[in-house]
Parts: structure tokens; C-alpha cells; sequence
């Protein structure tokens, strides 16, 4: 077998193979940690400018709502607010109280399989025909950028590789929604607030919200949000709901 003399003694050959593998891979680790060190730079730099500009953009969307009220109120009318284009749907009752097939099949498609579970949902007929089907069963409206925001920093977590992992780290959502351009939580938060064009992915890619039961408990889940009770839709006061449960 051959190998290398040093000092007297040979190296066996096999070794000396070993050794240069071990060499060849801290090398090419070593390039990959440099390589990333150098995308992660660029990418804070990226994310601090988008979360500007959200901000930014979130601001002015306040301050032309306020203006239109008060130009309301002047003229002596109401601000009646444009149609809401997202939705945040909570379970609040169980399968043991749901026996109809195609009510449990419409539960398995909005993704809310077990009691306190709560998604988001884009505002169309579909949507709204399969709610007016579950409404005994959930409780549903019109989410404010604190609750989305509160909700994913809190309770958001990512299908990645079909598994359930944590929100800890803006590389896992760049890389499960990178191609769609969204490579930070801010970006996430983005997307689902406006309902932008990449809303399904970024939904899909957010697994259902585990709530806690509410502080204060519920009123009468039996009945219609309208008649004293929890069911139905609740239009903003849904963000008073999420406070209590998240």
C-alpha cells in the first residue's frame, strides 16, 4: 500500500486522503459561511429600508382616514370606510356540536380543525358563501394592522418542509416565500394586511393560529353576535376579541 514517509515513519494513504477530505470541506464550510455573512448584510440593509417604508406607507393611510373624517363631519355627513379585503376567522365551537358533513368538510377547508384556531381569509363570494355555511361555529371580522402584526410576531408560525416551525429566524420565511419576494416578517405582515398579490403563498405558508381561550370567556356561543351573542360576523370588533385571546 502506498503512503508518505515522514520522519521515518509512513503515513498510510488512506489517511492522507482523510486529511485532504477534511481540508477540501472547512475550506468550501468556510466560503458558504463568508457567502452568507455577506447576503445577510445586504438583506438587513433591505429590511430596514422596506420596514421604513411600510411604516411610512401605514402612516400616511392613517392620517388620509383621519383627514376624510373630519371633511365628513364638516359636511355634515358620515365617512362610510371602503369594503374590507381581509378577514380573521376564530373556531369557537367543537366538532362534538357539528354533525352536518358538508359544515365539518367546510371547517377542514378554512383550515380550523380545532376549537380556538383562528386564519386569515381574503374577503370574496366563495368566502363569504362557505362562512354564511360555519357561522354557528365561528366568529369572524375585520382584522387592524396591530392585531395581523400582534398575531404574527406572537403566535405566527411557518410550514416549512410540511412541519410546524417557529417565526425565530427572517431566513426561514425567505426561504419557504423568497421567490415571491417576501424575505422578512415585515414583508409577511405586509402582504396579508394589503392582501397583496402573493397573499395565498403567504397564507398557506402561515399554519393556523393556536388562540387561548379569551380572558373573560365568551357570552353565549349558541347565539349571533347581533343578538347578544359570539357566532357570526363581528365586523372591528374582532380586534377586541384577538386582545383577549392572543
Amino acid at each position: 500500500m502506498g503512503g508518505e514517509e515522514v520522519k521515518g515513519v509512513v503515513v498510510p494513504e488512506s489517511v492522507l486522503k482523510k486529511r485532504k477530505r477534511s481540508e477540501e470541506w472547512a475550506l468550501a464550510k468556510k466560503q458558504e459561511l463568508e457567502c452568507t455573512k455577506k447576503k445577510n448584510a445586504t438583506n438587513r440593509t433591505l429590511i430596514y429600508v422596506r420596514a421604513k417604508q411600510y411604516a411610512k406607507e401605514y402612516d400616511e393611510q392613517q392620517k388620509e382616514l383621519i383627514q376624510l373624517k373630519r371633511e365628513a363631519k364638516l359636511k355634515g355627513g358620515f365617512y362610510v370606510s371602503p369594503e374590507a379585503k381581509l378577514l380573521f376567522i376564530i373556531r369557537i365551537r367543537g366538532y362534538d356540536q357539528c354533525y352536518a358533513p358538508k359544515t365539518r368538510k367546510i371547517l377542514q377547508l378554512l383550515r380550523l380543525r380545532q376549537i380556538f384556531n383562528g386564519v386569515f381569509l381574503k374577503v370574496n363570494k366563495a368566502t363569504m358563501n362557505m362562512l354564511h355555511r360555519v357561522e354557528p361555529y365561528v366568529t369572524y371580522g375585520y382584522p387592524n394592522l396591530k392585531s395581523v402584526r400582534e398575531l404574527i410576531y406572537k403566535r405566527g408560525y411557518g410550514k416549512l418542509n410540511k412541519q410546524r416551525t417557529g417565526l425565530t429566524d427572517n431566513s426561514i420565511i425567505e426561504q419557504a416565500l423568497g421567490k415571491f419576494g417576501i424575505i422578512c416578517i415585515e414583508d409577511l405582515i405586509h402582504e396579508i394586511m394589503t392582501v397583496g398579490p402573493h397573499f395565498k403563498e403567504a397564507n398557506n405558508f402561515l399554519w393556523p393560529f393556536k388562540l387561548k381561550a379569551p380572558l373573560g370567556g365568551l357570552k353565549k356561543k349558541r347565539n349571533h353576535y347581533v343578538e347578544g351573542g359570539d357566532a357570526g360576523n363581528r365586523e372591528d370588533y374582532i380586534n377586541e376579541l384577538i386582545r383577549r385571546m392572543n
